[in-house]
């Protein structure tokens, strides 16, 4: 697949089918994660596979009520947590470089190369951003010094999702001052 086609087919995906995932098949989407770059390559992502009922359970509650993708994670055949080390990326002798979060920008790297490979793969992802990530980091053990960032649910797609409609680039581009 062209990575265009890629970025602009990949969709978020709420609703799947029953169909387990095939043995091996997240181990490849996670290389995919671990190639993403990285704050001076300190590769800060870390992943938890969730495969079970009741600890899918526990991060459905950790999710708003009104979350959409509740569902997708109550019901897809894995869950994959993303997990930042928090003193890492961003970080030079020890000491942060400024107040910037860096570990989140790059787990959001780790986890678009998931979600583009996933889709690549005939899968489908939702990223899951809206939630208590502290109730969540109890849930999976998460130790000090971590945090759960976000977590996509992966699986089969039921039915095809159709794209949003997007800004037109002149909304979005601007050259030498916005």
């Amino acid at each position: 697949m062209d990575v265009f086609e890629g970025i602009k087919g990949r969709r978020s995906v709420r609703k799947y089918t029953a169909q387990p995932l095939e043995e091996g098949l997240i181990d490849e989407l996670l290389d995919a994660a671990r190639w993403a770059p990285s704050w001076a390559n300190m590769q800060c992502a870390r992943y938890i596979v969730v495969k079970d009922p009741g600890t899918k359970a526990k991060l459905v509650e950790t999710m708003s009520p009104r979350n959409p993708a509740r569902e997708a994670v109550a019901n897809a055949p894995a869950v994959v947590v993303f997990v930042g080390k928090i003193d890492a990326s961003g970080y030079k002798k020890g000491q942060p470089v400024d107040d910037k979060a860096w570990h989140m920008f790059d787990v959001g790297l780790a986890m678009e190369n998931f979600c583009l490979a996933a889709h690549a793969r005939g899968l489908g992802t939702v990223i899951v951003g809206s939630f208590d990530y502290k109730k969540a980091g109890e849930v999976l053990a998460v130790p000090e010094g971590y945090q759960v960032v976000a977590f996509t649910p992966v699986g089969y797609p039921e039915g095809e999702s159709k794209a949003p409609p997007r800004k037109e680039m002149s909304e979005l581009v601007f050259h030498e001052k916005m």
